[in-house]
């Protein structure tokens, strides 16, 4: 794991950084498994002054891609759309999922922008939902934005420090970075009748 985050942080010097970073949260809003937050906060660690702007540039990237999520959603739930959401393992609480936005509204995309739970079976149901889509658009903004520039700020003021605890602990923030999004997949599984 040292060896992985020490090769993420060799990224903050080559010119793939930030590309990468924002490829990652595209495809992570729609379809990917793997959040972006590992590598934002890695290249703002490595570079603390940069690091709002990898927080905007993953808030970008992430509202782009919620948006290709909302129309995986709208024009082909039936055919991408499900088997994404099957993936996650959240096909039998899909009518769920259907209540809480006819109830919440945006509210729900807001949460799941902010929270570890898969912020892309939200974006695919808010467009297979027909939920407004200035009203999804202004929820990820607000959802994502806080999320990732509040890590960018973070990494701003304490990028230096967070990186000396970061060297000394790093197996124990692998381990809790990983049960955080399990947590999340149990979350959505359980706590969503």
């Amino acid at each position: 794991m040292t060896r992985i985050y020490r090769w993420t942080l060799s990224w903050a010097d080559t010119p793939y950084g930030s590309p990468a970073l924002f490829f990652l949260a595209l495809i992570e809003s729609s379809f990917f498994p793997v959040p972006p937050d590992p590598l934002l906060m890695a290249l703002g660690v490595a570079k603390p002054s940069r690091a709002i702007w990898y927080g905007f540039i993953c808030t970008v990237a992430s509202v782009i891609g919620g948006a290709l999520g909302y129309a995986i959603g709208m024009f082909f739930i039936d055919s991408i759309g499900i088997k994404i959401i099957e993936f996650y393992g959240l096909l039998e609480k899909y009518s769920t999922i259907q209540a809480l936005y006819d109830e919440y509204n945006a509210l729900v995309v807001l949460v799941a922008g902010v929270s570890p739970i898969p912020y892309k079976v939200f974006t695919i149901a808010a467009g297979a939902f027909k939920v407004n889509f200035a009203t999804f658009l202004l929820a990820s903004v607000v959802g994502r934005g806080f999320r990732f520039m509040a890590e960018g700020v973070l990494l701003y003021y304490y990028g230096d420090k967070i990186k000396d605890f970061i060297d000394r602990y790093i197996t124990i923030i692998s381990w809790a970075v990983g049960i955080l999004v399990i947590l999340g997949f149990v979350a959505i599984k359980y706590l969503i009748p």
